[in-house]
């Protein structure tokens, strides 16, 4: 049983889905206007929505030589951009931006009467990007630059404190013109904040009993109005000539965050949640059916992932790994101008899991688990055969009951994952 289904997970997971396609369906009207006229120089505003997870590692001298990598969080967002872009020749965009946003990214704990959560309240980023068209109406892009976050402890035991963080961020996302001023777009980044070696010092403790680095994986989908857009300056080069019709492989690269709720019944304790971070390589078959404004069609994946949680010893490790896995799903997507497709993805997912230790002690638990996974994503044409594209997936596991394998009685100690990834590829059509 799924027991994290719920419309908070739902809200969660879809996200992302929900707000392309709401973008898409107001963009088919002016489809028409979209590409050819275009031009990505000048000053944008935008707003979009986001979902992700964070990873803390926990150090310091309260427990010399052991750290843990990590304690995780997942939750939603919102966010306000502003920015400009210049284009540098016909294809190489430059641009500036700064976002602010707020929203529910949380760890929580519910323990012999104790409630507590960490939470990401509000924050903001600045920072520059990089671009490549693809097309007149669709660029790839790069960014990266200073971000900066404020944390809350909320308890129901009479204490809390807040704090923030400074620190980097990294992304990459892809976005496309749906009329003549507005863009939509989808965009990853990963945000490494550092060191807090304070957070005891309101309790007269020392710098560096407890430090803390977090880490950040996120998703949003924003849509931008153009101020300048429909005033010329497009680019002169043609868009592909694609029809999504046919069979395709496809392969990419992808990053992500995982976060296990644990349960332990007999205790009381709900802990949301153990988390872990990585990189995967990820291979995929599919088959797609153009109907015109809409596409349609199913795919099955399968990826070999570094996620990982990490217990450092000192002097060895205990390792949470989420090694290999598959997907099948399927998927329904509206072009929003001429080569560029927003979908929504769902469908059935499987994984494995591996605990493990440093030798000689080895392998301790390994299981798979079956679950579900829903995104959504932006592909846009790169000639008549090949696309590339940005695509964020949902996942959630079926809970696994640990409490044989450590003599327990059954439903003593229990696990439930869940994923938030973000995958970039590139797809070969047959025919």
């Amino acid at each position: 049983m799924l027991t994290r289904f719920s419309a908070k997970s739902i809200l969660l997971s879809a996200v992302s889905a929900v707000a392309m396609m709401s973008a898409a369906h107001a963009a088919d009207v002016v489809q028409e206007q979209a590409a050819p006229g275009f031009n990505w120089s000048g000053l944008y505003v935008g707003f979009g929505v986001g979902a992700g997870a964070n990873v803390h590692e926990i150090s310091g001298d309260i427990l010399p030589g052991i750290s843990l990598n990590g304690i995780g969080g997942e939750g939603i967002y919102g966010e306000a951009t502003v920015g400009y872009d210049y284009m540098v020749s016909q294809r190489f965009l430059l641009g500036a931006l700064l976002d602010a946003h707020v929203g529910t990214i949380k760890t929580s704990l519910d323990a012999f009467g104790l409630d507590a959560d960490v939470k990401e309240t509000y924050g903001f980023d600045a920072g520059l990007r990089a671009g490549y068209l693809f097309t007149p109406s669709t660029l790839g892009y790069v960014l990266g630059g200073y971000a900066w976050q404020k944390y809350k402890l909320d308890t129901n035991a009479g204490f809390g404190m807040d704090w923030d963080q400074g620190g980097y961020f990294l992304g990459i996302g892809a976005e496309t013109a749906i009329n003549a001023n507005w863009t939509l777009k989808g965009e990853y980044r990963y945000t490494r904040f550092s060191t807090t070696d304070d957070l005891l010092s309101q309790f007269g403790a020392p710098d560096g009993t407890l430090n803390l680095d977090t880490s950040r994986h996120t998703f949003q989908v924003a849509a931008s109005y153009r101020f300048n857009a429909a005033n010329g300056g497009a680019a002169g080069f043609e868009t592909p000539t694609y029809n999504w019709t046919g069979f395709y492989v496809g392969g990419g690269l992808g990053a992500g965050a995982s976060v296990h709720q644990i349960d332990v019944p007999p205790a009381g304790v709900t802990f949301n949640g153990l988390g872990g971070e990585g990189v995967f390589g990820e291979a995929s078959l599919g088959y797609d059916q153009d109907f015109g404004s809409w596409v349609a069609g199913v795919m099955v994946d399968a990826r070999y992932s570094g996620m990982t949680s990490e217990l450092d010893l000192g002097g060895g490790q205990i390792n949470l790994d989420t090694d290999y896995g598959f997907d099948v799903l399927g998927r329904v997507g509206m072009k929003v101008n001429e080569a560029t497709l927003a979908y929504a993805l769902a469908g059935y997912s499987w994984q494995h899991f591996d605990l493990n230790a440093s030798d000689p002690i080895g392998d301790i638990i390994d299981w798979g688990s079956s679950g579900f996974s829903v995104g959504g994503g932006l592909e846009t044409a790169v000639s008549d055969k090949m696309t590339v594209g940005i695509e964020y997936r949902y996942s959630q596991f079926e809970k696994h009951d640990f409490s044989a394998d450590l003599g327990a009685p059954d439903g003593s100690i229990t696990s439930t994952p869940s994923f938030h990834t973000v995958r970039i590829d590139a797809k070969y059509k047959f025919n």
